[in-house]
């Protein structure tokens, strides 16, 4: 199962030279870290390869590496449903850098990227349709994913205060 993801690094790095910016593998999983203004490129071609055939977007996310610069990885898992291989990507930026969209590459990145700007703020050049999914559109409160942002919520009731019945 390794040898496939590593195969897939080894024909994008021969696709496109220069785009992948570190390679790590651990525990059997293989993780490529790309710039964010390749991405698109990127990730269009790991689709379209034959050699790699990722032609399915699993999810995007974040981390929030608060005191690190650049902040935030925003983290892609891609599969390849014919080849049978799981790669993940990331592009790492800075609180308030934008990164482009996938949606025209994966149409699943559409709502993947609305939970991720949701959640941490991240905005994503492009996208079709930029809004909240998660939290109410007037939500004004920060970002909840964020480790900056407080435990128990800018006046949100935690749980500890609504008593066991």
């Amino acid at each position: 199962m390794t040898e496939q993801p590593i195969a897939a690094v080894a024909r994008l790095e021969e696709l496109l030279p220069g785009a992948v910016q570190e390679t790590t593998v651990w525990r059997g999983q293989t993780t490529i870290v790309v710039p964010s203004e390749r991405l698109v490129e990127v990730c269009t071609a790991l689709r379209d390869d034959e050699w790699t055939r990722f032609d399915y977007l699993v999810d995007v996310t974040a981390v929030d590496w608060l005191g690190r610069s650049p902040r935030f990885d925003v983290v892609y898992h891609l599969y390849s449903i014919p080849l049978g291989h799981l790669l993940r990507l990331k592009v790492r930026v800075d609180d308030g850098e934008e990164v482009d969209t996938l949606s025209g590459v994966w149409q699943l990145a559409n709502w993947g990227e609305r939970e991720t700007y949701d959640m941490f703020g991240i905005v994503f050049r492009g996208h079709p349709d930029l809004r909240r999914i998660l939290l109410p559109e007037d939500w004004n409160d920060g970002f909840p994913l964020r480790k900056d942002f407080p435990i128990g919520g800018y006046g949100i009731w935690a749980a500890d205060h609504v008593p066991f019945r």
